[in-house]
């Protein structure tokens, strides 16, 4: 497939904001042609009026019925990012309620899957998909093994669809701590202090931001050399 992205087709779901908003922005740039979905009408409104030329559709991705109906009027697709993801399944396991932990797979594991059945039919020979996970999966950090559950998940999935999708290809991106919204459930000066703390702790002195993780998203929707993988983009955190 050609490494430009000119007028191509790509989905993002869970693009209204953070890292999906910020890989679309960077695809508009280079003109693609650009659909981010989600569930929020409100934040799809506020993505498409901060970035002209996005385009952008509202639906729940727990919806098989809705995702059918949506791929079907998509025509060939060329690339489908799957930003879509929850804020619950962190805690100390001792404490940690498995009620949330189960809302935590509702809000990103079986969405992404979902989002991922439904594209399939419609994805260009030659095309490319990037899940987002996260560095929970294998930092073995206290405090996230319900996080790993899900995140490690869908990166053990990733090799073997790999071999059954071919020759469209398939990888994630794995983040670490990044500024975006997914942290506002810590008040300010909270969020600020555990940015700090993270900074301290990561080899590259500081938090992630969205444009970090859409880099290293393009590059692997570009290079059709690369499949089954996941590439951490932490700044060292996991080492």
């Amino acid at each position: 497939m050609s490494n430009t992205f000119e007028s191509k087709k790509v989905i993002i779901a869970g693009g209204s904001t953070g890292i999906g908003l910020a890989t679309a922005a960077l695809l508009v740039n280079e003109k693609a042609n650009v659909t981010v979905t989600g569930r929020s009408a409100a934040k799809l409104a506020d993505a498409a009026k901060a970035n002209p030329g996005i385009q952008t559709a509202a639906m729940d991705s727990n919806n098989r019925k809705e995702l059918d109906t949506f791929f079907s009027t998509q025509g060939g697709i060329d690339h489908l990012v799957i930003a879509l993801s929850g804020a619950k399944g962190a805690g100390k396991f001792a404490d940690l309620s498995l009620k949330d932990l189960r809302e935590g797979f509702e809000g990103k594991f079986w969405p992404q899957l979902n989002t991922l059945q439904a594209a399939l039919p419609y994805i260009n020979k030659g095309g490319s998909i990037t899940l987002i996970t996260a560095i929970s999966a294998i930092s073995q950090a206290p405090g996230v093994s319900g996080l790993a559950a899900i995140n490690g998940a869908l990166e053990l999935m990733i090799p073997s669809i790999a071999k059954e999708i071919q020759p469209l290809r398939i990888n994630a991106v794995s983040p670490g701590v990044v500024n975006t919204g997914w942290w506002d459930f810590l008040p300010a000066d909270a969020k600020a202090d555990t940015f700090e703390t993270y900074a301290s702790q990561t080899p590259v002195g500081r938090v992630g931001e969205p444009g970090d993780v859409a880099d290293t998203i393009l590059f692997l929707m570009r290079n059709g050399n690369i499949t089954g993988t996941v590439i951490r983009c932490d700044g060292g955190l996991a080492l």
